[in-house]
């Protein structure tokens, strides 16, 4: 992929206020100019965003529906009702579950939990999921991560006498389901402060509102905030706000004292005796848990989280570590597939999006195979496979366009759609696919802007080699976690020159590992270029080029530190002191 590369210079007086603040802090002017760009100018900010508070949650009973919610389940285990705990198969329904299940099962026995089948049942709130629960006697169903398009389906369990309490953060229709209560922040009657909770930090506030209406300890709840964590990461919400709180203590719990279930996981990562980063949740974590939704049934990764013995919970994620593996298998195909259609489709290279349909394609691995198309091609990208006279879609974006309101433009061919700004799920007619893919591209051509159709790097600073220190990395980990709305800081240094010992690494020789120098000092610094052999002849050619990266800890060298390289840009002229041209 082609990175624009956009930096801007501070100017004076932002200099001078960076300068200022780093003297308050004892921070070096560069992190203090970060500061300022995420919004934070005082020294008092400062230290609320590097210390976030659990007390600064906000109380859950702003969030419309909460007083009613509570009512209902305080009357449900009143009168001894069996619940029901329903959610996605997906990592952050599958996390939703297993919180509110687990706490909710410390004070009540008459509760079970239930995870729809994607390949029987598909997505969200299930006829076969409703019969099942009247045949259990369940009279109460909270649902987390689905339900709020719903309607119909809600409206059955109503006439079987079973209430449902809704936790959800996907976008509501104008219409609402029949529930007992609706817990959403996106719902446009909704004053709650913070809109971008999680499908399992809205599961949580419904049990942080809980323990308040019951006098049951805050402390109860924190042993559970390393759900809320792997839920933020793996569902790509904003790490701001109250997301930033949830997300700051839930890594610190799986860090320390992670469930059993977790753990189990953590150990088949390789993981053990690392501090693990909102990264690890999104490239090793999370992906495990998903396997079993994506390949047989989620309710497994549902097991393995609320499992209390830990000999159990270790075969368990095993067995989903094989899913997982599998996974890859299937993910490696399809999207080898997928690539072959799109270059042998030429009308698609003068599109500014891409819709791709299969029969045989796998319904559990197309929105990751979405994902990877849109970062090789870096356009708006649907996957659909069939089954039987419907039509499964995943949909993925890039940053800045809204690919939900695209979808939602065809409403009237889906039979049923949701989701947020940058991924995005639905069904349709098999028959309708080909009118869909025209209208929906149709949207795209016309909506997207020029900017949006170039993959860019927003670099944050300039740095000189013998500027990257221990010291300077140890204030950098501050602004942790990591994620959409708190990006990692990306760096440019101009100018570096390969030491001479760079070489091709990998399976497949995709990577570079790197010993660089800079024209400034003697410091060599190692680094990791993902997927980006295609320099190497340039580098070894004794030339200089420019880099783009983050700084992160050197797995190998215990205390060592390397640079995560994102791009490499051979200089035009080595003489231009122009820094990180874009």
């Amino acid at each position: 992929m082609n990175f624009k590369w956009n930096y801007t210079p501070p100017s004076t007086e932002q200099q001078q206020a960076a300068k200022e603040l780093g003297e308050k802090l004892g921070m070096s002017p560069v992190l203090a100019s970060l500061l300022i760009d995420r919004g934070i100018t005082t020294e008092s900010a400062a230290k609320r965003y590097f210390r976030p508070q659990l007390a600064d949650l906000i109380n859950p009973f702003l969030m419309k529906d909460m007083d009613v919610a509570v009512d209902r389940l305080n009357d449900a285990m009143g009168r001894k009702e069996r619940i029901m705990v329903y959610g996605d198969y997906d990592v952050d329904g599958c996390t939703s579950v297993a919180l509110v299940y687990k706490f909710l099962r410390q004070f009540y026995s008459n509760i079970e939990y239930y995870i729809p089948d994607r390949y029987e049942e598909g997505y969200g709130v299930s006829i076969k999921g409703i019969d099942y629960a009247k045949e259990k006697e369940v009279k109460l169903i909270i649902i987390l991560d689905c339900g709020i398009k719903a309607i119909d389906e809600i409206a059955y369990a109503k006439e079987q006498g079973i209430d449902f309490i809704i936790c959800d953060h996907h976008v509501p229709d104008e219409q609402l389901p029949p529930a007992a209560a609706i817990l959403n922040p996106k719902r446009k009657d909704d004053t709650y402060p913070f809109k971008y909770l999680s499908g399992c930090g809205v599961g949580f506030k419904f049990m942080q509102a809980f323990v308040k209406n019951n006098g049951i300890p805050f402390s109860r709840l924190i042993p559970l905030l390393d759900f809320c964590a792997v839920s933020i990461a793996a569902d790509i919400v904003p790490v701001v706000d109250e997301n930033r709180i949830l997300a700051y203590h839930g890594l610190k719990q799986l860090n320390q004292n992670p469930s059993v279930g977790l753990k189990a996981i953590i150990e088949i990562c390789n993981l053990n005796g690392r501090n693990l980063s909102m990264s690890d949740i999104v490239f090793k974590i999370g992906p495990r848990i998903n396997a079993s939704g994506r390949m047989e049934n989620g309710k497994e990764s549902v097991d393995l989280l609320v499992e209390k013995d830990y000999t159990q919970a270790l075969q368990a994620a095993r067995h989903i570590d094989e899913y997982n593996e599998q996974r890859k298998d299937i993910d490696k195909q399809m999207t080898e597939e997928a690539n072959l259609i799109v270059e042998k489709l030429e009308n698609q290279k003068h599109r500014s999006s891409i819709v791709l349909y299969d029969e045989n394609w796998k319904k559990g691995v197309i929105g990751i195979v979405a994902s990877r198309l849109t970062e090789i091609y870096y356009r708006p990208t649907i996957v659909i496979t069939r089954d039987e006279n419907m039509a499964t879609a995943s949909a993925r974006s890039i940053a800045g366009f809204d690919i939900y309101s695209a979808i939602k433009s065809c409403r009237d061919l889906l039979q049923n759609f949701g989701g947020h700004t940058y991924a995005a799920g639905m069904t349709m007619k098999w028959s309708d696919v080909k009118e869909f893919a025209r209208r929906f591209q149709t949207y795209v051509d016309e909506h997207i802007r020029p900017e949006q159709k170039e993959a860019t790097l927003h670099i944050d600073a300039l740095l000189d080699f013998k500027d990257i220190t221990k010291r300077l990395h140890h204030d950098l980990k501050r602004f942790a976690p990591f994620g959409p709305g708190n990006p990692k800081p990306l760096f440019c240094t101009n100018n570096v020159y390969d030491f001479g010992t760079s070489k091709v690494v990998g399976r497949e020789q995709e990577h570079i590992k790197l010993e660089l120098v800079d024209a400034k000092s003697n410091n060599v610094m190692n680094g990791i270029a993902f997927g980006q052999s295609r320099s190497a002849r340039y580098i070894k050619s004794k030339r200089s080029f420019d880099i783009a990266y983050t700084i992160e800890e050197n797995a190998f060298k215990r205390g060592g530190l390397q640079l995560q390289i994102e791009d490499i840009r051979p200089r035009e002229n080595e003489d231009d002191d122009n820094p990180c041209r874009t």
